[in-house]
């Protein structure tokens, strides 16, 4: 059996009762239709940076998405259509992408995980998301066993969201494609802390390279770079997403909360408000944990980690602590970003 906490970035995970690579889009998919054949349960993993994992593991098979490659085509007005196979890594894509001099992706730099997983829940951060620029996504259907591209109107994208998300295992994402500008300087920078780090104001520009490397400096403070050396990249992320709230739940908040409250608007009178400040104002701040198991990261208050010999009994029993003190505190029910496996909140 193979232990799935050595594929996961939390380190976290039990075995998996089958365990099979895919190194190829055909022995993917024929992997997904054996299984699907046999009624077994099927796991698909790719970088395993947003998966929490039950220390029972998994009761069927997993299948690592092992697919490669990036490919180029001309798509008119200066722009160049990246086609990424789901295997990819990610940060390698928006690496390749920076080094040909196009834009639309250097702010989603650093982000581990492979690249099919980005459209899934609409990849997104520091202003920018996957939904600005992904044009296609191609899939396995597992209900009609066909392989098909859906347009990005279809793909019905919100926050972190998608109908990939939403339909759960129907479709297993071969391979997406982005149209990208083909310019020196990036799209206008919209987040004040990476703006900072660049030395500019909001909605400004600079050049593609310049763009990534301040982003991977910003995530690289927060603990958001996979390193070896620091215990407080051992995570999955972000553990719980940015909650949207209505008018009246936001004034609920605003008259519960200590001093002003963050928010950025989110369309329909709907404002987005974030989960750090929610967390640190409930009294979990960094390090929150200490010395436990597992803790808060001691760089960012939306990280949870292994800090050595943690269980994900300990992690999750430390996101439902976070959780319900956000609740009594604010009246806010926090939700996962990662994807819960045989655990629940």
């Amino acid at each position: 059996m193979t232990d799935l906490a050595e594929c996961t970035t939390l380190g976290l995970g039990g075995p998996a009762k089958a365990f099979v690579a895919a190194p190829t889009e055909t022995g993917l998919i024929d992997a997904v239709r054996a299984a699907d054949a046999a009624g077994e349960p099927t796991l698909l993993i790719g970088g395993g940076s947003n998966l929490v994992i039950a220390d029972d593991g998994f009761p069927g098979t997993v299948i690592a998405i092992g697919t490669r490659g990036i490919g180029y085509a001309r798509d008119g007005d200066g722009h160049v259509a990246v086609t990424a196979a789901a295997g990819e890594d990610w940060d390698d894509v928006v690496a390749a992408t920076v080094a040909e001099g196009l834009a639309g992706l250097e702010c989603l730099s650093g982000i581990p995980g492979r690249a099919g997983a980005t459209p899934i829940q609409n990849v997104g951060a520091y202003g920018q998301e996957v939904a600005e620029v992904i044009t296609t996504v191609r899939v396995f259907d597992r209900l009609t066993s066909a392989i098909t591209t859906i347009p990005n109107e279809q793909c019905r994208f919100s926050y972190r969201a998608s109908m990939f998300k939403s339909a759960g295992p129907r479709y297993v994402v071969l391979g997406v494609t982005f149209r990208l500008a083909r310019q020196a300087l990036s799209l206008p920078v919209q987040y004040a802390e990476l703006a900072s780090e660049l030395g500019m104001q909001t909605g400004q520009r600079a050049g593609v390279g310049e763009v990534r490397s301040g982003v991977l400096k910003v995530r690289a403070r927060k603990g958001m770079l996979l390193d070896p050396g620091d215990p407080d990249s051992r995570s999955a992320g972000s553990f719980f997403v940015n909650p949207i709230l209505g008018a009246e739940q936001f004034a609920a908040l605003a008259a519960a909360a200590p001093g002003p409250v963050p928010r950025f608007d989110a369309g329909g009178g709907r404002v987005k408000v974030p989960a750090a400040w929610l967390i640190e104002h409930a009294g979990f701040g960094k390090g929150y944990g200490v010395p436990g198991r597992a803790r808060v990261s001691s760089k960012h208050t939306l990280a949870l980690v292994n800090a050595g010999g943690a269980t994900t009994a300990d992690l999750v029993a430390l996101a439902r602590e976070i959780r319900d003190g956000v609740r009594a505190a604010f009246g806010v029910t926090l939700e996962p970003e990662p994807t819960l496996v045989g655990v629940s909140l």
